[in-house]
Order: structure tokens, then C-alpha cells, then sequence
């Protein structure tokens, strides 16, 4: 008998469903993203989210198993980190189909699916490999030793990446969420003209809160009326951040001689980031490899395809390790 797993992701604004067998891989998927909802608060709003993934998820299971003519096996969810509220919505619509149809049920790491995300589109990408997760809750060094083995090695002290490039989007009048109009617009101005606050920080640690502070005061002395400011603000805060991920993979290589790097998360989209570690792999001789666009944000694949390593290991936890001592 086929063993398939459908899993769900609802950890923030995205509710997503997918089936994935391990026998033929990924067999479909539906995605619903939330943002023009949440739009005009500039931000996520969690009994918003929530009440929209009860009303979504059941509706786009229907229709996935309709078009695949699939019945899963086994049923998982994402039961963290995220938005409790959300993170509860999925958790108890996965329960409930699980005690309808009679089927084992596994909670799974939402950051154990994105360091897996990579395999979704390689599988033959090979462990170990070092993996840097930038979202818009995270940015994290890890080292994927084995897909149930994976040590932390260093992480922001304060905001993330994503969420800094949101925040400044808003700041130069973009929207929310702004991290793709924030690409375009850098994309016509000049990296250089001004000078930002690295978020690379001693051990392998990130730290952005200073960075948009920086630009926050950047953007009030300026005049953000002029494209030609916003977009040198834009290009500017982009390379920087660029920079700093660059320095902190590139010495982390360094450390563990490292022969594989995966970019994963939400700003793993972003082609200035993945251009400038494309360098720094080309100059240490080092794969890149990053998940397809559609699964480098939220999204139910990850957490099927990690799903499926975990009942592989008897449903095991994964084991979660820190580094002591880790600098570069």
C-alpha cells in the first residue's frame, strides 16, 4: 500500500495543504495566502489569520484530494513555531480528519520543514549541509547534519530579515508585505550612497533592529517624494543586508569546511541575496542549492516531505542541537 501523508502549514497568513508519498515524491498542493487581508495593518493579525485558516483549510483539502484521487495514509501539521492562534486552527483541523478517518496523526517542526525544503526540488542534494534560513520570523545558521539532526549554529538576537524588509518597504511607501516591491524598486538604485549598520554580528548571531532603525532615520532626513531616493534607500538597505548574510555563510564555510549551502525561507526568493551567496559559494568552491520559489515561503510540501523523514525515524522528535561556543 502507498504510504501518503497530507500535511498542513498554517503557522502565520499562509493555509496550505499538500500529499506527498514516499514512493513517488510530491503529488499536489494548494496554497491560500491571507495578505490582502492583512494589508491595511501593515502586519499579520493573528485572530484574523486564524479564523481565516478554519474557513480555507477543509475546502482546499476537498479540492487537492478531489484533483489527485489520493487518500492519504498518515496526516500531518505544523505545530510550531508560529502564531499560537494559527498554529491551533491547523492543529485542529488536522486532528479532526485524523479521528474521522482513523489515521495516525504527527505534529512537525516548522523550521525542520524549511531546512528540509531543499529536497523537494533535489533530493539528491546530500547531507551534511549548512542551511541558512531567512523568513520573516527567523534568520538562522544551521548544519542539517541528517534529516532528523540539525544543530543550530547561530541566529538573530532580535528581528529577522524578512520582517526588516517589510517594515522598510513601509517605511518608503510600499505596502505590505513589501519584500518583492522592495527588490524591484533597489533593483534602479545605487547600492553605495548610503551607508548602513551590518547586521552581522560576533558567533555566527544577526541583529537588524539597528539596521532599521537606521533607516528609519534615514528615511525621515530624506526626500522620500524623489524615486530616485527611494530606490537608492531601497538598494542600499538590500546590499547591506546582503552583505551581512554573505559574511556570516562565508566564514560558517570557512569553520566546518562546508561542501553543500542551502538558502531556504521566504527571502531565499530574493535574486540580489541569492546572487551575492552564489559568490561567495563560487569563491569557496561550495553547491548552492535553494528550494523553488513557491517553496521557500510557507507552504505544506515542506512539512509533508518532513513528515516523511520523521515516521522514517518511528515519529522521533527531531533532535535539535545548539553549538556551544561556535565563533567565526
Amino acid at each position: 500500500m502507498e504510504k501518503v501523508i497530507l500535511a498542513f502549514e498554517t503557522s502565520c497568513d499562509e493555509t496550505a495543504c499538500a500529499l506527498y508519498s514516499k514512493q513517488r515524491g510530491l503529488l499536489g498542493e494548494r496554497v491560500y495566502s491571507q495578505w490582502r487581508r492583512h494589508r491595511p495593518y501593515g502586519g499579520v493579525v493573528p485572530e484574523l489569520a486564524s479564523r481565516d485558516h478554519l474557513r480555507r483549510a477543509l475546502p482546499l483539502v476537498d479540492d487537492l484530494l478531489k484533483t489527485t484521487n489520493v487518500r492519504p495514509t498518515k496526516i500531518a501539521y505544523t505545530r510550531g513555531p508560529g502564531l499560537a492562534s494559527a498554529l491551533l486552527a491547523g492543529a485542529t483541523v488536522a486532528s479532526g480528519l485524523a479521528f474521522t478517518w482513523g489515521l495516525p496523526l504527527v505534529g512537525v517542526n516548522h523550521l525542520a520543514g524549511h531546512l528540509l525544503s531543499p529536497l523537494l526540488s533535489n533530493p539528491h542534494f546530500a547531507f551534511p549541509y549548512l542551511a541558512l534560513l531567512v523568513s520573516g520570523g527567523h534568520t538562522q545558521l544551521w548544519q542539517v547534519k541528517s534529516p532528523d539532526s540539525l544543530l543550530l549554529l547561530g541566529e538573530t538576537l532580535d528581528d529577522a530579515a524578512g520582517e526588516a524588509f517589510d517594515k522598510t518597504a513601509v517605511l518608503l511607501d510600499l505596502g505590505y508585505p513589501g519584500g518583492g516591491a522592495l527588490e524591484k524598486l533597489a533593483a534602479t538604485g545605487n547600492t553605495e550612497r548610503f551607508s548602513l549598520p551590518s547586521p552581522a554580528q560576533p558567533n555566527c548571531q544577526f541583529s537588524f533592529s539597528g539596521l532599521k532603525t537606521a533607516v528609519r532615520r534615514l528615511a525621515a532626513k530624506q526626500d522620500c517624494d524623489d524615486d530616485a531616493v527611494r530606490a537608492d534607500i531601497a538598494a542600499s538597505f538590500q546590499a547591506t543586508v546582503a552583505r551581512g548574510l554573505a559574511r556570516q555563510v562565508s566564514q560558517a564555510i570557512e569553520k566546518l569546511g562546508a561542501e553543500r549551502l542551502a538558502i531556504v525561507g521566504g527571502v531565499a526568493q530574493n535574486k540580489y541575496v541569492q546572487n551575492t551567496l552564489q559568490a561567495v559559494c563560487a569563491a569557496k568552491n561550495t553547491e548552492l542549492c535553494s528550494p523553488l520559489p513557491m517553496h521557500c515561503g510557507d507552504n505544506a510540501a515542506m512539512i509533508a516531505l518532513a513528515a516523511a523523514f520523521q515516521s522514517i525515524s518511528s515519529d522521533h522528535e527531531y533532535r535539535f542541537g545548539v553549538e556551544p561556543g561556535f565563533a567565526v
